[in-house]
């Protein structure tokens, strides 16, 4: 991809970029000033990228020592009032949920780009696709707090999500994810770049509020909603006097009640799910048979369900694009009169399968469609769906 003007927007017009340049360079639209990170197959592109765009801006770019200096840098330069974010693949994800999970606690927005490869450990080829982070990253460190995890299934929602996740970071102060893989990361495939004027409009930048009395999350005592006021910066008079990773009230100091935190740092997520939890729907108005699905493999299941439908077979597709929170209430409803459902991932385990069975009837079979390192093919899922159907 050829740059000419060295600046943040790139020229409107279509770009044939890897998965790992898009969301580098949504990240970049939606305002990024700052990226930690440090090599690891199969998300190297993205550092690799970032340290030629990023001085470009007036941002930073720093390869760290590790994936712990670099998430730690990261928390930092959020605090200083950078939008800033990482990019790693499983190993180095292991060794950063212990700051993730102090970002929770202080409500410190970032963003962690996780380019999925076969695991556990630094098992298997590297630089095969394996959406095996799914557990870790909904719990992504000690204690209790919500993350928010948005599924890209192409190059085009690789620029287009990142903007997205940098606006709920800011929005909800709590770790946001884009959950890519090695083929995602590594695909060449069109992007169309806005004009300038449209991707500003979409953006939410980091400012200082009104209200300086107010440095983190509370509910209200009168209407009961949860109040999420803006980041604290470093050297302004909107940072608390104290920011410690303690149970505390909306100005930092330590409190007691670690019910009430606790509850403050799930609910003012979980409150917002109408807002937050993004999905698609394909075929499904008279659908009995249910695909749910994320990611690449929504892109076979459409393959799948096109075939059985003119073969007279009543399937659809339900597509999680926001996979964390997982949304209850919509699953429920999609999947209340359905047949059978059934669910393809690129894992053995199921994550969504065994959400999916939490909800679901008690008399309505799940079929899961496991794979690890390969693509799905059509022929997998239709034959699942032929399978069900009769």
């Amino acid at each position: 991809m050829s740059i000419k003007n060295g600046k943040r927007y790139l020229p409107e017009g279509k770009y044939v970029m890897m998965g790992n340049v898009a969301m580098s360079e949504g990240a970049l639209a939606a305002g990024l000033n700052f990226f930690g990170g440090y090599p690891i197959t199969p998300s190297t592109e993205v550092i690799e990228h970032l340290a030629k765009r990023l001085p470009e801006v007036g941002g930073g770019c720093m390869q760290m020592e590790d994936e712990i200096a670099s998430i730690n840098a990261v928390m930092g330069a959020s605090l200083a009032g950078a939008k800033a974010m990482t990019a790693t693949s499983g190993p180095g994800l292991s060794l950063m949920v212990e700051t993730i999970s102090m970002a929770a606690n202080l409500e410190i927005p970032f963003v962690l780009c996780d380019v999925q490869r076969v695991g556990p450990g630094s098992h298997g080829p590297v630089t095969a696709p394996h959406h095996n982070d799914l557990g870790l990253i909904r719990f992504a460190g000690h204690g209790e707090f919500q993350v928010i995890a948005l599924a890209p299934m192409n190059c085009q929602e690789l620029f287009d999500l990142t903007i997205k996740a940098f606006n709920f970071a800011e929005t909800y102060r709590c770790p946001v994810f884009i959950l890519s893989d090695a083929y995602l990361g590594h695909l060449h495939e069109p992007v169309y770049i806005p004009p300038k004027e449209e991707i500003i409009k979409r953006v939410i930048n980091r400012e200082l509020p009104q209200d300086y009395t107010k440095k983190f999350s509370y509910k209200d005592g009168k209407t009961g909603e949860y109040v999420i006021p803006k980041p604290p910066i470093i050297g302004t008079d909107y940072f608390p006097l104290m920011s410690l990773q303690l149970p505390h009230n909306s100005e930092g100091l330590p409190i007691s009640n670690a019910l009430e935190f606790m509850e403050t740092l799930i609910e003012k997520i979980k409150s917002n799910m109408d807002k937050i939890s993004i999905t698609e729907e394909y075929k499904l108005d008279d659908a009995d048979i249910i695909i749910i699905a994320y990611g690449l493999p929504v892109r076979t299941s459409y393959r799948a369900v096109d075939i059985a439908r003119r073969e007279g077979i009543k399937v659809g597709i339900f597509r999680l694009i926001t996979v964390w929170p997982f949304p209850d209430e919509k699953v429920k409803k999609v999947v209340k009169n359905a047949k059978a459902i059934i669910i393809p991932e690129l894992n053995y385990t199921g994550f969504i399968a065994e959400q999916v069975e939490r909800v679901k009837k008690l008399e309505i079979p799940i079929i899961k469609i496991p794979k690890v390192g390969v693509f799905h093919h059509p022929d997998d899922i239709l034959k699942i769906i032929k399978e069900v159907s009769k």
